[in-house]
Formats: structure tokens, sequence, C-alpha cells
């Protein structure tokens, strides 16, 4: 599935999110290489968000360069085969879990486009972040910790603490 078909076939859950795939699918087909970081203005990146089986807790990563608590993932590599590749790849990298995609959630879950601030060697730039749900086990390694729902993160860990759970009800 191309990029473009993956952002015409996903369904936005709230009006935010809607306005995000609109404007992920134009960049998709104006950027050159929308998948590798060297497009200055703006990059897909891919994402995941890792709930235990039981859905009572999330492993979250500190982000050293931005100062907050997220979930795991990061830049596509030229050796991944799709976003789903890419996400799994980093939440891998940075947690350590045994991890499989969420049985009956989309994928992906949920679409995002979120600023990322000038640093001295790239200008500020957008990550149109591309998020599956994930199911993961084990202990994480050092820089990842697991939290139960609520309890951190921000307001865009809150949305998607919401839409997992909404699985288990």
């Amino acid at each position: 599935m191309t990029l473009e078909q993956l952002l015409r076939a996903h369904v936005a859950s709230d009006d935010r999110e809607e306005a995000d795939r609109i404007a992920m699918l134009r960049l998709a087909t104006e950027l050159e290489e929308p998948t590798s970081r060297d497009q200055a203005r703006a990059h897909f990146t891919a994402s995941a968000f890792v709930i235990d089986v039981e859905c009572a807790r999330v492993c979250l990563v500190e982000h050293a360069k931005l100062g907050r608590l997220l979930q795991p993932g990061g830049h596509v590599e030229p050796t991944d085969e799709s976003l789903e590749a890419a996400a799994l790849r980093e939440a891998a990298e940075e947690t350590s879990l045994e991890l499989d995609f969420h049985p009956v959630a989309p994928r992906p879950f949920d679409l995002d486009i979120h600023q990322i601030p000038a640093r001295p060697d790239e200008p500020a730039h957008f990550h149109l972040d591309v998020r599956y749900l994930l199911v993961g086990s084990g202990e994480p390694c050092a820089g990842a910790a697991w939290y139960a729902f609520g309890e951190a993160g921000d307001g865009s860990v809150a949305r998607l603490s919401a839409k997992a759970a909404a699985y288990y009800r």
C-alpha cells in the first residue's frame, strides 16, 4: 500500500486528526521524498503507542532532546519496508520489549502533525507522525518505563490512551 493509499483509507477519530490527515495527504504528494529526514520543512515519521496486554499501562520513553515522556518512534530509515516496519523497529530499539501489533486496532492507529523546534544543526520543521498501536510485554530498557494510563505524558499521550482504551471497554 502506498503512503497516499494508507492516508486515504485512514478513518480519523476527530476533527483535529482529520485536518492532519488531509494535510498529510497533500504533503505526501508535494514532498519529493516524504519519508526522508532530508526534507527540511516536513517529513513522515513512525511511532508506536505501546500498551500492555491488559491495557492498564503504557510504555513511554524519555525524549532527551524534547524533555518529554513520549511514545517510542522516530525517523523512517531507508531500510524500513513500510511505516509499520519503521514503527515496530523504533519501538523495539527504544524499549527492548517483546512487541506485536494490536490484533484489532486499525493500521495506522492515529495520525498527528507536530512541530519540532529548531536546533543548532537543523531548522524547525514538522513531523508527520503515523502511529501504530502495539502490545508489549517484558521489562523496558533504560530510558523507557511502564506507566499507568493517565499518570504520565502530555495531551498527545492522553489522546492516544483514550483511543487505546476504547478497545477494552
